[in-house]
């Protein structure tokens, strides 16, 4: 039972709540039950199927609805006497400015992007209000806290990037099937499907063309009066069978490696078997709702867990190919892949198994593929009521500036020393930390050939996460964001971006300093710019490499990368013990004493928030995910020294 002094702090508390999917439905609901009077909820998703087996506050006839909406609804049904505000929006709107944030009493979190997190995080340190953090990934979860000036803040510890593959593997010599899903989805999709300016790096040039012609024919573009079949098995020649003896040619590649079998339409498909996919596709897919199209279902095709031959996945294929082009030809050129699409995760699966097929590598099913390419582990519901509940139980300690009781709760899947909850004390923030401490940065770039639109992109988007920048250098503006900006200043900064950095009305050589702000975070970062001529272009693809931001104490990275599930939450209180540690059992300790450092087990030094916004540079591609509450994993961050919040 909850005392008087902390009912009293319930029920006098503003709560804004930032997510409404896995973990926001499980939250909601406990808030609700616990006493909350007055709960906000942000969250720009609608509901889709996929969402349905586990938030459990929606319905089927609640698909394509907002979720925030939707939960109030339905928690009101049960509570009907409190008052539950929801926002169909983006958590970056406008609207949610450090204004917004100042009017509660905390900030509970359940995202699903490292992005929205660190913009959250930026607002809740400049509105100075606490922020519980959250995450899961199957059977593992975590709650941190994060209060300025008393612990470390989300970004204390920087995140490690997605995993990413150089093109050259993913283009040329692919060694496992991730590599194929990467091909399928971030190449050939978005060459067939998405905008036809974006850069792509497939081999376009088809076998009729001269090598040396500069006028060399687009293989990807349909020829007059080609009709969808023959186009489709043209396309499926030129990247399984042509671009593949393309990449034989070169003997030097495969001294070492095992050579790959150009697959051509005619060596695993009958003639009648490919004109009878079009007579299926027109009989049973007249069908209105785009989303509903599926060639599995056009060729009577059922079990998505059944690992189909190389025919099968070259009949479904073609037919993916058609059903895109008769079915949904209006989206074609504005198409991006979509794990919750059913053509599209078809057609990326066939593409990813038939390239499997000539490299030798196992070929897999729907089920898992579509896994694969979302980043998906599969979320559990248990695991979310969980967090939900240790969520409400640091925001009750922070209610009541209970600091000395805060802790950081890892939930784990196997009990270590008869725990399946971890408590850590939290950190003091990181004194290296450019967002809640003002750390300078240095930033070493190629003065004389990178351009302020590379700085932009590359570091203060991308790097930094700032999305409305100034950009200073001493008292010259050289480039701002803004609504208010009139003509001649929004000429003037695009003329700006295009700039090299060295020949900008003030400029930016080696060892200036730039200041870099945005004014909606209210975060001003200094960054000192050491000139650099050469990067190595597959350790550093951006030409230019970011530094000073650092861990606190020395660490330890694993690079094995697993895949999670909705995870965020600081580096914080994580070492990873040894074998002989980990197997060592002990009686549990109280989570209102001290622990050792090395008493938190592997499993709970996880940190589930590695995801960013997929954008990819032209000489890697990254694996990233943007479902609900399904994230890519980090490493395991091993930290030797931390000073522990006294």
């Amino acid at each position: 039972m909850a005392s008087q002094q902390q009912l009293s702090a319930i029920k006098g508390s503003r709560v804004l709540m930032v997510g409404a999917g896995g973990i926001g439905c499980e939250l909601l609901k406990t808030l609700a039950l616990s006493g909350f009077q007055d709960i906000h909820i942000i969250d720009m998703d609608t509901i889709e199927v996929s969402n349905l087996n586990r938030q459990f506050l929606f319905r089927q006839s609640h698909v394509g609805q907002s979720k925030a909406k939707v939960a109030r609804e339905a928690v009101l049904k049960f509570r009907p006497h409190i008052k539950i505000t929801p926002y169909h929006g983006n958590v970056k709107d406008p609207d949610f400015n450090v204004d917004f944030f100042k009017q509660f009493n905390v900030v509970l979190n359940g995202l699903d992007n490292l992005d929205a997190r660190r913009h959250v995080n930026r607002l809740s340190l400049a509105a100075e209000v606490p922020l519980v953090e959250s995450g899961t990934t199957g059977f593992l979860g975590q709650v941190t806290v994060h209060v300025k000036g008393r612990t470390e803040c989300y970004e204390c510890q920087p995140k490690p990037a997605p995993k990413t593959y150089p093109v050259c593997t993913i283009t040329s010599t692919p060694s496992k099937f991730v590599h194929c899903i990467v091909w399928a989805k971030d190449l050939l999709f978005a060459k067939l499907f998405g905008d036809k300016n974006q850069e792509n790096d497939l081999n376009v040039h088809s076998t009729d063309a001269a090598s040396s012609s500069e006028q060399a024919e687009d293989a990807f573009e349909r020829r007059k009066d080609e009709d969808i079949e023959q186009y489709g098995r043209r396309i499926y020649d030129h990247v399984f069978g042509y671009n593949i003896e393309v990449a034989l040619s070169n003997e030097e590649t495969w001294k070492n490696r095992n050579r790959p079998r150009p697959v051509y339409s005619r060596d695993v498909m009958l003639n009648g078997l490919a004109q009878q996919n079009g007579n299926i596709s027109d009989k049973n897919c007249a069908m209105d709702d785009p989303s509903s199209v599926s060639a599995m279902a056009s060729l009577g095709m059922k079990n998505p867990q059944d690992i189909w031959s190389l025919m099968e996945n070259s009949r479904i294929f073609l037919e993916a190919f058609k059903l895109f082009f008769v079915k949904r030809e209006k989206e074609i050129g504005n198409l991006t892949f979509d794990k919750d699409d059913q053509l599209a995760v078809e057609f990326v699966t066939t593409a990813a198994n038939i390239r499997a097929s000539s490299f030798g590598i196992p070929l897999h099913s729907l089920f898992e593929a579509k896994g694969i390419a979302g980043n998906i582990v599969h979320a559990v519901a248990t695991t979310n009521a969980i967090i939900a509940g240790l969520i409400v139980i640091e925001a009750i300690k922070v209610l009541q500036n209970d600091t000395n009781n805060y802790r950081m709760t890892y939930c784990l899947e196997h009990p270590t020393r008869k725990m399946l909850l971890m408590p850590v004390e939290p950190f003091e923030p990181n004194k290296s930390c450019y967002v809640c401490s003002e750390t300078p940065l240095t930033l070493e770039i190629n003065t004389h050939r990178a351009k302020l639109r590379d700085f932009v992109e590359k570091i203060v988007k991308a790097k930094l996460g700032m999305y409305f920048p100034l950009i200073m250098h001493g008292p010259a503006l050289l480039y701002e964001v803004g609504d208010d900006l009139d003509e001649d200043m929004v000429a003037n900064y695009a003329a700006n971006l295009e700039k090299v950095l060295c020949e900008l009305p003030s400029p930016i050589t080696s060892g200036i300093t730039i200041t870099v702000e945005d004014l909606k975070q209210e975060l001003t970062c200094n960054i000192n710019i050491k000139h650099r001529e050469e990067f190595d272009e597959e350790k550093e693809p951006d030409g230019m490499l970011l530094s000073g931001w650092t861990q606190s104490s020395s660490v330890e990275n694993d690079d094995n990368k697993s895949i999670g599930n909705g995870g965020s939450t600081s580096n914080a209180a994580q070492t990873v013990p040894d074998d002989s540690e980990k197997n060592d059992e002990m009686g549990s300790v109280p989570s209102g004493k001290k622990r050792k450092l090395s008493e938190v087990p592997d499993a709970a030094a996880q940190d589930f928030s590695s995801v960013t916004d997929g954008s990819r540079n032209h000489k890697k591609l990254e694996v990233v995910d943007d479902d609900d509450d399904l994230l890519m994993l980090d490493a395991d961050p091993g930290i030797n020294k931390k000073k522990r919040l006294q």
